[in-house]
Protein backbone atom coordinates (compact mmCIF):
# COMPACT_ATOMS: atom_id res chain seq x y z
CA UNK A 1 0.00 0.00 0.00
CA UNK A 2 1.09 3.58 -0.59
CA UNK A 3 0.80 6.36 1.98
CA UNK A 4 1.08 9.98 0.86
CA UNK A 5 2.67 12.72 2.95
CA UNK A 6 3.00 16.40 2.10
CA UNK A 7 1.07 19.15 0.39
CA UNK A 8 -0.67 18.80 -2.97
CA UNK A 9 0.41 22.38 -3.74
CA UNK A 10 4.13 21.78 -3.16
CA UNK A 11 5.58 18.30 -2.75
CA UNK A 12 4.29 14.80 -2.00
CA UNK A 13 6.26 11.88 -0.59
CA UNK A 14 4.86 8.49 -1.60
CA UNK A 15 5.75 5.79 0.94
CA UNK A 16 5.16 2.23 -0.26
CA UNK A 17 4.79 -0.22 2.62
CA UNK A 18 4.20 -3.92 3.12
CA UNK A 19 1.78 -3.25 6.01
CA UNK A 20 -0.12 -0.45 7.72
CA UNK A 21 2.03 2.11 9.46
CA UNK A 22 1.84 2.49 13.23
CA UNK A 23 0.94 5.91 14.65
CA UNK A 24 4.47 6.23 16.07
CA UNK A 25 5.94 5.48 12.63
CA UNK A 26 3.71 8.14 11.05
CA UNK A 27 5.01 10.69 13.57
CA UNK A 28 8.58 9.70 12.73
CA UNK A 29 7.85 10.16 9.01
CA UNK A 30 6.37 13.61 9.70
CA UNK A 31 9.66 14.52 11.37
CA UNK A 32 11.73 12.99 8.57
CA UNK A 33 9.83 14.86 5.85
CA UNK A 34 9.95 18.09 7.90
CA UNK A 35 6.16 18.26 8.24
CA UNK A 36 5.26 19.94 11.52
CA UNK A 37 1.57 19.14 11.87
CA UNK A 38 -1.13 17.55 9.77
CA UNK A 39 -2.96 20.86 9.51
CA UNK A 40 0.07 22.91 8.48
CA UNK A 41 1.37 20.92 5.52
CA UNK A 42 -1.38 18.39 4.95
CA UNK A 43 -1.12 14.66 4.78
CA UNK A 44 -2.87 12.13 2.61
CA UNK A 45 -2.47 8.94 4.56
CA UNK A 46 -5.69 7.26 3.42
CA UNK A 47 -5.16 4.04 1.47
CA UNK A 48 -8.02 4.98 -0.87
CA UNK A 49 -6.72 8.52 -1.35
CA UNK A 50 -6.18 9.85 -4.83
CA UNK A 51 -4.47 13.19 -5.27
CA UNK A 52 -5.87 14.83 -8.40
CA UNK A 53 -3.12 17.24 -9.28
CA UNK A 54 -0.23 17.20 -11.74
CA UNK A 55 3.17 16.08 -10.44
CA UNK A 56 6.60 15.27 -11.84
CA UNK A 57 8.28 12.27 -10.29
CA UNK A 58 10.41 9.22 -10.95
CA UNK A 59 9.33 6.61 -13.45
CA UNK A 60 7.54 3.64 -11.90
CA UNK A 61 10.09 1.26 -13.38
CA UNK A 62 13.06 2.92 -11.66
CA UNK A 63 13.72 2.95 -7.93
CA UNK A 64 15.84 6.06 -7.42
CA UNK A 65 19.06 6.12 -5.39
CA UNK A 66 17.32 8.76 -3.23
CA UNK A 67 14.63 6.18 -2.42
CA UNK A 68 17.19 3.54 -1.48
CA UNK A 69 18.88 5.96 0.93
CA UNK A 70 15.55 7.15 2.37
CA UNK A 71 14.39 3.58 3.04
CA UNK A 72 17.68 2.82 4.79
CA UNK A 73 17.27 5.93 6.95
CA UNK A 74 13.77 4.78 7.99
CA UNK A 75 15.18 1.35 8.90
CA UNK A 76 17.78 3.06 11.11
CA UNK A 77 14.90 5.02 12.72
CA UNK A 78 13.19 1.74 13.65
CA UNK A 79 10.43 1.88 11.03
CA UNK A 80 9.96 -1.51 9.41
CA UNK A 81 8.04 -2.60 6.32
CA UNK A 82 8.87 0.33 4.02
CA UNK A 83 9.67 -0.80 0.47
CA UNK A 84 10.07 2.47 -1.44
CA UNK A 85 9.87 6.23 -0.84
CA UNK A 86 9.73 8.65 -3.76
CA UNK A 87 9.35 12.40 -4.03
CA UNK A 88 6.81 14.01 -6.39
CA UNK A 89 6.99 17.74 -7.13
CA UNK A 90 4.39 20.13 -8.47
CA UNK A 91 5.58 21.23 -11.91
CA UNK A 92 6.41 24.86 -12.56
CA UNK A 93 6.99 26.75 -15.80
CA UNK A 94 10.46 25.18 -16.14
CA UNK A 95 9.33 21.59 -15.59
CA UNK A 96 8.84 20.87 -19.30
CA UNK A 97 12.61 20.37 -19.47
CA UNK A 98 12.71 17.31 -17.22
CA UNK A 99 14.56 14.20 -18.40
CA UNK A 100 11.90 11.70 -19.63
CA UNK A 101 14.36 8.83 -19.15
CA UNK A 102 14.32 9.45 -15.39
CA UNK A 103 11.10 11.33 -14.67
CA UNK A 104 7.54 11.36 -15.90
CA UNK A 105 4.48 13.56 -15.49
CA UNK A 106 1.62 12.17 -13.39
CA UNK A 107 -1.92 13.55 -13.74
CA UNK A 108 -2.82 12.10 -10.33
CA UNK A 109 -1.21 10.06 -7.56
CA UNK A 110 -2.94 6.88 -6.39
CA UNK A 111 -2.24 3.31 -5.27
CA UNK A 112 -1.08 2.31 -8.77
CA UNK A 113 1.77 4.78 -9.31
CA UNK A 114 4.41 2.06 -8.88
CA UNK A 115 2.47 -0.66 -10.72
CA UNK A 116 4.12 -1.86 -13.94
CA UNK A 117 1.92 -3.60 -16.50
CA UNK A 118 4.43 -4.60 -19.16
CA UNK A 119 4.70 -8.14 -20.50
CA UNK A 120 7.96 -9.57 -21.76
CA UNK A 121 8.23 -10.06 -25.49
Amino acid sequence: MIHFFGSSSQKIYAVQTQKNLLETDIKKLFWLFNLNTENEKGVFNDVDAEINSTFVGPRATMVTPWSTNAVEITQNMGISGIVRIEEFNVPNENSEGFDPMLLQKYESLNQNIFTINIEQE
